[in-house]
């Protein structure tokens, strides 16, 4: 995690010293940890209505710090590269639980300490980086040294910390953040429906099978020997219902689908298109074929439950690509810590083998929070979190072009994608390798890649028993997770993929950067403050996956 660097960057650090402080607590032997106080005068359309009630009943996850962190990084640096004696290996959980994770005695502090104050059912992950426990808002308040607000926000009452979380100075060398003590974090998917009228210079809804065509992918193998994840939340039976249907008409093959409760259970449907459209893409790019489908069933999308759904996505080591199409404007996570354990989770995950592929958003180079309508350049200039970690790869996306025949024409860089510099993270060595403008100011740019996104170039989605034409990158990551997936099916040595992505890159920024191939260099298009450009750029990233250059290329390590 970075620090913001930049001038938006250097105000909004000011206002958080200003606006989300209170006066020092007599005790001296408090420790602060990353979750910071939020203030009304920093949430959108809010008002203060007081203390939250002290009875009402509250989960909080205590996240732990790494450790051995810059050791984790060399390791995973030397298991992706390809001229090191280490390639192609990976760590299992306990493996990595015994080298990088807090100790069990560090661990058992904290649920001691938390036992201490009152709270129960307190459980600890088997990579002990995040202990959960149930309690009320005044022993929350009381354990965290803190107030807790309510607030009314868009019609909605939420809640929030305002001020930093702190523990005790015997645990502040072991707890990171302390996550639940706010509703206000919350990510959210943002797909894009087709509209009534399409351009008619665009091929309206594309299958599985035109984009294997467009992408060059029919000669490459499906990814039947690998497993995948989706992240998802609420009650999929419907979204299950809809995969079974999508597939069948598609005439793939059936393949296991096991659904992982993470959390309580969640009658939600509100996101259930999301899910649809995550679960039919990502499988259906990998060629309709996957050795099995694990979608990850969060109860909500707030930071705190999709902090648990990401460590057991980690922990249980089923899936080496997953998906989540959702995200928010990076200082929120910041603000409440929850980017410092969902760091830390990308990490062991890239230890292990394991890919996130995340969104950039839909609102161009600009911050999604606020915004009412996708597309439309508004607020400031802030990237989407998940997508910002370093070990997570940003998905952009794309305006697709076809021939008569199907075949691939020309992109350009959708107006709506997500793309630009983050404020919070710091550039991975393989960007700065790769001279991401970006890299010199120590900040990572995004996206990595991309694909197609627009929606009225967009996909045929099966949608509650009815076919839809919708996009977004929304669409755009998956399309990138299942081609992913047959890479990895074909070559069990490859592990993170953003490192194997930018090896192919020169790093030169002009046409012929990739002399190994796998990409489409996209050079017209803008996001709002960025155009595309020969080369790396922060519209499409390296650009779009050219499946079966990629294959021949990544075949050989």
């Amino acid at each position: 995690m970075r620090y913001p660097t930049s001038l938006a960057a250097a105000l909004f650090a000011a206002t958080l010293a200003s606006t989300f402080t209170i006066a020092a607590s007599a005790q001296t032997t408090w420790a602060s940890t990353a979750t910071k106080g939020i203030s009304v005068a920093q949430l959108e359309s809010a008002a203060d209505y007081g203390p939250l009630p002290s009875d009402q009943a509250i989960t909080v996850r205590v996240a732990l710090k790494l450790q051995n962190q810059p050791a984790l990084n060399t390791y995973i640096r030397n298991i992706n590269d390809p001229t090191n004696p280490l390639y192609g290996q990976s760590l299992t959980p306990a493996q990595f639980a015994a080298a990088y994770a807090p100790s069990t005695s560090q661990a058992q502090q904290v649920v001691s300490y938390l036992q201490g104050a009152g709270f129960t059912n307190v459980t600890v992950e088997p990579n002990n980086l995040i202990i959960g426990a149930d309690g009320t808002v005044a022993q929350a308040s009381a354990a965290f040294n803190t107030p807790i607000e309510q607030f009314a926000q868009f019609g909605n009452l939420v809640y929030g910390n305002t001020a930093p979380a702190q523990v005790p100075a015997s645990l502040g060398s072991i707890v990171g953040a302390v996550l639940g003590l706010n509703s206000i974090g919350q990510m959210k998917p943002t797909l894009v429906k087709q509209s009534a009228v399409s351009a008619p210079q665009y091929a309206v809804s594309y299958t599985p099978q035109n984009f294997w065509q467009i992408y060059s992918a029919n000669d490459v193998p499906a990814a039947s020997k690998a497993t995948v994840a989706v992240i998802a939340e609420g009650d999929l039976s419907g979204v299950l219902q809809d995969f079974n249907a999508a597939e069948a008409s598609w005439g793939f093959p059936r393949f296991p689908v096991t659904v992982v409760p993470v959390g309580l259970a969640s009658t939600d449907t509100s996101g259930a298109d999301e899910w649809d459209l995550d679960t039919q893409y990502s499988t259906g790019m990998a060629g309709g074929l996957v050795k099995h489908l694990y979608p990850y069933d969060s109860t909500s999308l707030t930071d705190s439950d999709l902090a648990l759904a990401f460590s057991r996505w980690v922990t249980d080591d089923k899936a080496r690509a997953a998906n989540a199409s959702f995200g928010e404007g990076e200082a929120f996570p910041y603000i409440d810590g929850s980017m410092l354990v969902d760091d830390e989770l990308f990490a062991e995950g890239a230890a292990q083998g394991q890919t996130l592929f995340s969104f950039t958003g839909d609102t161009g180079s600009f911050c999604p929070v606020g915004v009412g309508t996708n597309g439309v350049p508004a607020g400031v200039p802030m990237v989407n979190y998940p997508a910002s970690s370093q070990y997570v790869t940003a998905v952009g996306g794309t305006t697709l072009l076809t021939n008569s025949d199907g075949n691939y024409d020309t992109e350009v860089a959708w107006n709506a994608g997500g793309g630009g510099i983050s404020q919070f993270e710091y550039s991975p060595y393989w960007q700065t390798a790769a001279n991401v403008p970006s890299s010199a100011d120590s900040a990572k740019g995004m996206p990595d890649v991309a694909m197609d996104a627009d929606p009225e170039s967009g996909a045929n989605v099966y949608v509650n028993g009815a076919w839809e034409g919708v996009g977004g990158t929304s669409l755009s990551s998956p399309l990138a997770m299942g081609v992913w997936a047959r890479m990895i099916s074909a070559n069990a040595k490859l592990g993170f993929a953003p490192i194997t992505f930018y090896s192919l890159y020169d790093g030169t920024g002009v046409l012929g950067s990739y002399p190994n191939g796998g990409f489409h260099d996209i050079l017209v298009g803008a996001n709002g403050f960025y155009t595309a450009l020969p080369g790396w750029d922060y519209t499409t990233g390296l650009g779009t996956l050219w499946v079966d250059q990629l294959y021949n290329d990544l075949k050989k390590r």
